[in-house]
């Protein structure tokens, strides 16, 4: 009888010794994978983006050139609806803006990166971005629109007429979609600034660009004089985009809420000429 007694302790003891093993092998402890309903990213955190940004006390904001969203004036300050909104959200946080040039194809892969902390220039939210992105609010209502030369507008009125046109876009952008649903060859371009060039130089036939950056950069006393938009292509809307599961995005949707209720939203685009496109905050 001893005997078997001295057997059950022993397997006991032994059996104790595995449970604190695996115990402490345990994964409890590690940081947890950010996600949403389209999956984890594999980006692991330890603490929030809004917590990350006010301890480096700056929101790293990437842009293009694009104006009246974010374009420079002749200090070399970045000004514009988006930039100048940006500005007053990062005060809001206790934090500094900084703006940061970006290729437009590689803005999701600079997010994940941290090299950025939010994409804030005039960004069409479409599926894909909404997919890859924690995404604001809607804010602004814009369209793709076909840029030719003014005097030859009057033979692009419709997107039957378009056919056969070499276009330019910015690589990676919305107007880069529309062209490929056309069925249309395009010229890849850094920015829809560039595009513009390459139809003014005449190296390309005709654009697809913002409504939003048409109205403030073609026709009479602007830098593309001789430039005009024609077919619209398509209705969509502007975001701010974030990493994914970033609790940002529910922060900017609240100041966006007060920004337009206390009219300084509607002011800031009144100042660019484009309010009447704004979206109300609810």
């Amino acid at each position: 009888m001893m005997k078997n007694r001295k057997k059950f302790l022993a397997l006991s003891l032994a059996l104790a010794v595995v449970l604190s093993l695996a115990a402490c092998g345990g994964k409890k402890d590690e940081a947890p994978i950010i996600g949403g309903a389209d999956g984890p990213t594999g980006i692991q955190v330890t603490d929030s983006d809004m917590a990350y940004i006010k301890d480096k006390g700056t929101l790293i904001v990437g842009i293009t050139e694009f104006e009246p969203m974010d374009y420079q004036d002749a200090s070399g300050e970045w000004i514009g609806f988006d930039a100048d909104l940006a500005k007053a959200f990062a005060e809001s946080l206790g934090v500094a803006a900084e703006f940061q040039l970006i290729e437009w194809d590689s803005k999701v892969m600079e997010l994940e990166g941290k090299t950025l902390d939010v994409v804030w220039n005039g960004m069409t939210l479409t599926d894909d971005v909404k997919a890859a992105m924690e995404c604001s609010n809607p804010y602004f209502n814009n369209a793709q629109v076909v840029i030719v030369p003014k005097d030859k507008a009057d033979q692009y009125q419709t997107v039957e007429s378009l056919e056969g046109l070499q276009f330019a876009a910015e690589n990676g952008s919305a107007g880069q979609a529309e062209i490929e649903k056309l069925g249309n060859s395009c010229t890849a371009t850094q920015d829809q600034a560039t595009a513009l060039l390459e139809v003014q130089s005449g190296t390309a036939d005709a654009a697809v660009i913002d409504y939003l950056m048409a109205v403030a950069m073609t026709g009479e006393g602007t830098s593309y004089a001789d430039l005009t938009y024609t077919v619209s292509l398509n209705d969509e809307q502007y975001g701010v985009g974030f990493r994914k599961g970033s609790d940002l995005a529910a922060a900017l949707n609240e100041f966006f809420k007060a920004s337009y209720a206390d009219g300084s939203m509607q002011q800031i685009a009144d100042t660019y000429k484009i309010g009447d496109k704004l979206v109300e905050q609810k």
